[in-house]
């Protein structure tokens, strides 16, 4: 399997190689942020406290600091990409399997920095996925490449968010993360297998340093775009989790809604998302998408109001991860395209950092919010900061003269 070679390399074999990647980096998470806030809320741990959990995702935010490295070094046998995705898929397999042995899982401090070294690991390991997915794929085949992103994340999710999590009393955690190891030790077979030609080290770019890239024209109409798209719908999740345990949702019961239920309507609607950006167009789509996104998060707030029996909570997480998979698809999407071949790395992971810490922060206050205001004042409010998000998609969004000048200012050349 060639990597360099986009043009020769049969699509199937780029959405095969770049979904088992995005699978095990949503293995782990998933189980975390499924699990976690759950079992704390039922240890009396407040909301608070829950809500500044999303510090531990820090990695993911400040992954911009590091992308340079993952464009500027490599060894020239194992390939670009590869030299940094095999190293660091080792470690996670590992980190994991210390997790197993049983001591750390077992203390919550010890838990915490576990969580942090994985998502450290899984953030620096999405630098150089990323720059493989914009190095390998042709234009046409970013739509749907990215509703597998989404979708292949999600899998990933379902297994350690929803499988693990309805087995997690049956296993105990010595079993969940042995499964966990040796699934993310499987998910590393296709990169293994895959051959990168020989390269020979070029020199550093004059411009291939993160902060570069906000002096772009437009750069930072990109960034408030980017950041503000998810960050709503953020606002909203980051309280769903406490919402469901305080209305009597057991550990089982929200590995199947969430877990399971509402992670497969993502990964349907990131795939669905994904092949429908080429057809209706990239700005259509975010705007349409970003539309259902706002309309189901407003539905989280009649629900906590009227609380309607389970089968319409069923249905409306549902429905809002269908269109959040969505959403996320056509984002993905528009930010490859922002992307230079020269630097994709760094490019897409300035970007990324951008809708991290964006939601992030959100995540991290929503608690506060839902603590002062109530669960359905603090859904209606994120629906509210969901739809404004839309303002910011129609002032922003580049024309495709505008997208090219981008990248033509960030090193000679076009868009990848």
């Amino acid at each position: 399997m060639k990597l360099a070679n986009a043009e020769t390399m049969p699509t199937s074999a780029k959405l095969g190689l770049l979904g088992s990647l995005y699978f095990s980096q949503g293995l782990p998470f998933g189980f975390f942020t499924q699990a976690l806030p759950v079992m704390l809320r039922k240890q009396g741990h407040s909301l608070e406290e829950i809500g500044l959990l999303s510090l531990l995702a820090a990695p993911w935010a400040l992954k911009f600091v590091w992308a340079p490295a993952a464009d500027r070094y490599w060894w020239p046998r194992i390939g670009r990409r590869r030299s940094w995705i095999l190293p660091l898929q080792l470690l996670s397999v590992l980190t994991l399997g210390v997790l197993a042995l049983g001591p750390a899982a077992a203390s919550v401090p010890l838990l915490m920095a576990a969580v942090l070294l994985l998502n450290l690991l899984a953030a620096t390991q999405d630098i150089s996925t990323d720059g493989l997915a914009v190095d390998i794929l042709a234009p046409h085949e970013r739509g749907l490449a990215n509703g597998l992103q989404v979708a292949g994340y999600r899998v990933g999710m379902i297994v350690g968010g929803g499988v693990l999590l309805i087995l997690f009393e049956r296993l105990g955690s010595v079993g969940v993360f042995s499964c966990m190891a040796l699934l993310t030790a499987a998910a590393s077979v296709p990169v293994l297998l895959a051959h990168e030609p020989p390269q020979s080290a070029t020199p550093e770019p004059k411009t291939s340093h993160s902060l570069h890239f906000l002096r772009r024209p437009g750069a930072l109409r990109l960034l408030i775009l980017v950041a503000t798209y998810k960050a709503g719908d953020a606002f909203a999740t980051g309280m769903l989790r406490p919402f469901l345990a305080d209305s009597g949702f057991t550990l089982e019961d929200v590995g199947w809604l969430l877990g399971t239920v509402g992670f497969v309507c993502g990964l349907v609607g990131a795939l669905w998302g994904g092949s429908l950006v080429n057809r209706i167009g990239r700005r259509t789509a975010l705007l349409v998408f970003g539309l259902l996104q706002s309309l189901t998060v407003a539905g989280y707030s009649w629900i906590a109001f009227a609380k309607p029996g389970r089968h319409a909570i069923y249905a409306l997480c549902g429905i809002e991860h269908l269109a959040g998979g969505m959403a996320t698809a056509a984002l993905f999407t528009c930010m490859m395209d922002w992307c230079s071949k020269e630097t994709s790395a760094t490019d897409y992971t300035v970007q990324a950092s951008a809708v991290v810490i964006a939601t992030g922060l959100a995540s991290a206050v929503a608690g506060f919010s839902a603590g002062a205001l109530g669960y359905p004042a603090h859904f209606a409010l994120a629906a509210a900061l969901a739809l404004g998000s839309l303002v910011a998609v129609a002032r922003c969004f580049p024309t495709k003269e505008q997208a090219a000048h981008l990248c033509a200012a960030r090193v000679e050349g076009s868009c990848a």
